[in-house]
């Protein structure tokens, strides 16, 4: 098979230190349960905007916070991943939407007196606003994290840790509800989370496995509250099923989340002898699982990587 054909995408149609106005229409936790993480699912009208039309599933978005900085500065943009298909969430591309976590921790700091919390200044924004309120975008950003032109002609495997989910609700959406039908590819989706309760999307992922067969949904928690603790690397390792898929010349290997979770799929593709399917592997690099995370070990065609 030749290497994916990806589509010709719009990109920073609307900059930073311009940004347009949407509008927030919709905002509903997308959490399984309570949890000690709160992500919500936020829904912003574009219409009008020259972003209206013109994104794709995989491809993020710019918000620029209302405000200043400790130093005076308006804040900068924040990048979001866009967590819908490329038709939007109404059907004609002027609603897109994203998957925010309220960043809340304690402030790390040295100093024994400083122990307050620090709280996300575009993330805690985003989620405490209320609906029709004024929302500055930007982009859209990204040309490779993208599905290809042809979605037919290759299997899928995605994965995912946490709100690294969001473009694979877009990617899965626009490959099994397309207006000129599902996609019959081979399709695994793996998502990692601490918590049972962080499960997000959880409903649509197995309604959409309990409807389509070629389909497969697959969890991974840390930290559950009995059993032995899994983490995402290891669904892949354990299949059977995505092993073989991933060893199919046609299959494209998508990943997203904390920055590391890949080195465990690198490994396992390295030690199943495929490594070269999807990975560029410099002659001068050894090839042992310990180099997996050498930064000059890139993906290639095949395999999407957007970690953080």
């Amino acid at each position: 098979m030749p290497d994916p054909t990806l589509p010709d995408v719009q990109m920073n149609l609307v900059r930073p230190k311009e940004p347009v106005i949407g509008r927030l229409v919709g905002s509903e936790s997308c959490m399984k349960g309570r949890s000690a993480s709160f992500v919500r699912h936020v829904d912003i009208d574009v219409s009008g905007t020259p972003l209206e039309g013109n994104f794709r599933a995989g491809q993020a978005f710019g918000v620029v916070p209302p405000g200043c900085t400790a130093q005076g500065k308006p804040h900068s943009v924040r990048l979001y991943s866009i967590a819908s298909p490329s038709w939007g969430e109404d059907g004609e591309g002027k609603v897109l939407s994203t998957t925010v976590k309220r960043v809340i921790d304690e402030r790390d700091t040295d100093d024994a007196q400083v122990h307050d919390l620090f709280l996300g200044v575009c993330s805690n924004w985003l989620c405490d606003i209320a609906l029709d309120a004024e929302v500055p975008v930007t982009g859209p950003s990204g040309k490779r994290f993208l599905l290809p032109e042809r979605p037919n002609d290759h299997n899928y495997v995605f994965v995912a840790t946490g709100t690294g989910i969001a473009p694979f609700r877009g990617m899965v959406k626009e490959l099994l509800e397309h207006p000129d039908g599902p996609c019959t590819s081979q399709i695994h989706l793996a998502l990692g989370v601490p918590y049972g309760t962080d499960l997000m999307y959880d409903d649509l992922f197995t309604t959409l496995a309990q409807s389509h067969d070629n389909f497969h949904y697959h969890t991974a928690i840390s930290r559950p509250e009995t059993g032995k603790r899994r983490y995402v690397d290891r669904v892949i390792v354990e299949s059977e099923a995505i092993t073989a898929l991933l060893a199919n010349e046609r299959t494209l290997l998508y990943i997203c989340g904390l920055k590391g979770m890949e080195d465990g799929i690198y490994r396992h593709l390295l030690e199943q002898g495929i490594v070269d399917q999807y990975l560029n592997w410099p002659d001068d690099i050894p090839r042992e699982p310990s180099n997996v995370s050498e930064r000059k070990v890139r993906a290639g065609a095949r395999c999407m990587v957007e970690v953080y």
